[in-house]
């Protein structure tokens, strides 16, 4: 009321009233959603302790987790020295799930890792200088998209020796067009920013501003995206694994999976229970980067 009798009289509103309400920043809404939201906690929680359980793998199960180390075929409960029981050969069923959320995790991490790099070089030379440049590289992407990316990886490995530096490598390289058009679009959006009109008056070299002036304004969204492959990549590694081709020497999920293949009527639970750790791992990255993209997104607000 104040204000506004001030306005018609010509007087300028009090200064307490033109004050903008406060934007809080990106770790305070994480942490107000963190608080708020009932499934954020908990996939928050179950990630992390698969982190833990797999970094303290050797503590929590030392030896070979390939060793025969018991009587085949014990159900979970029916020897409390195997709390999860063993598979048809003996092995400790508890020891391969907590060793292969090593390789399953590793492996999901590193492929997303050279997906997000390839992908978010490819786009950000396609959004920035566009043109013929833009073109080729769009067809480049275009041409892996057409190329299902389970295909391409069997092929890769099929010419090398499958191993997990390899199975890595391969889910890497088919993995990078989602994050190329996605890194595009954001190059696009922000090559004529006033930022970067700035840093091109001030002389600042081309790689200097594609690295130091759009990339970091751009890299937020890419990384959230990132947890898509970490995701696809855990499970791509599952399904290779469930083929026989994953590496033979190491133990991951996907291969427990592939052991009890031929047993699931009768003992389905060599194949049951690291597919619920395969599933809630999955579940746990997906719900925490739907959130992030909802925190980072400057258009939405707190949920």
């Amino acid at each position: 009321m104040t204000d506004a009798v001030a306005e018609r009289s010509g007087a300028s509103p009090s200064p307490a009233s033109t004050v903008a309400p406060p934007v809080s920043s990106p770790a305070r809404r994480l942490l107000l959603n963190w608080i708020r939201d009932p499934f954020l906690c908990v996939a928050t929680f179950l990630l992390l302790g698969v982190i833990a359980v797999a970094v303290a793998a050797n503590v929590i199960f030392p030896g070979d987790p390939l060793d025969m180390v018991g009587s085949p075929l014990l159900w979970p409960g029916q020897d409390w020295e195997f709390p999860l029981g063993t598979d048809a050969l003996g092995r400790n069923l508890a020891a391969g799930i907590v060793h292969g959320a090593r390789v399953s995790l590793l492996v999901g991490i590193f492929a997303a890792l050279i997906g997000l790099f390839i992908g978010t070089t490819i786009g950000a030379l396609a959004g920035y200088f566009g043109g013929i440049i833009d073109n080729i590289l769009v067809r480049v992407t275009e041409l892996f998209q057409t190329i299902p990316a389970i295909l391409l990886v069997i092929v890769i490995l099929a010419i090398g020796d499958p191993s997990v530096f390899l199975i890595v490598l391969s889910i890497g390289i088919a993995s990078w067009p989602m994050i190329a058009r996605l890194a595009r679009s954001q190059f696009m959006a922000l090559r004529d920013a006033d930022f970067v009109m700035a840093a091109r008056g001030l002389g600042y070299s081309t790689p200097r501003i594609i690295v130091s002036e759009i990339l970091p304004n751009a890299l937020p969204t890419l990384v959230v995206a990132t947890s898509v492959l970490v995701a696809n990549g855990i499970l791509a590694e599952a399904g290779l694994s469930f083929l026989n081709l994953g590496d033979p020497n190491q133990v991951s999920w996907g291969s427990l999976i592939g052991s009890g293949r031929t047993m699931l009527r009768n003992e389905w639970y060599i194949s049951g229970l690291p597919g619920l750790a395969i599933v809630l791992t999955v579940l746990s990255i997906n719900v925490i980067g739907d959130r992030l993209t909802d925190i980072l997104n400057p258009r939405s607000g707190a949920r």
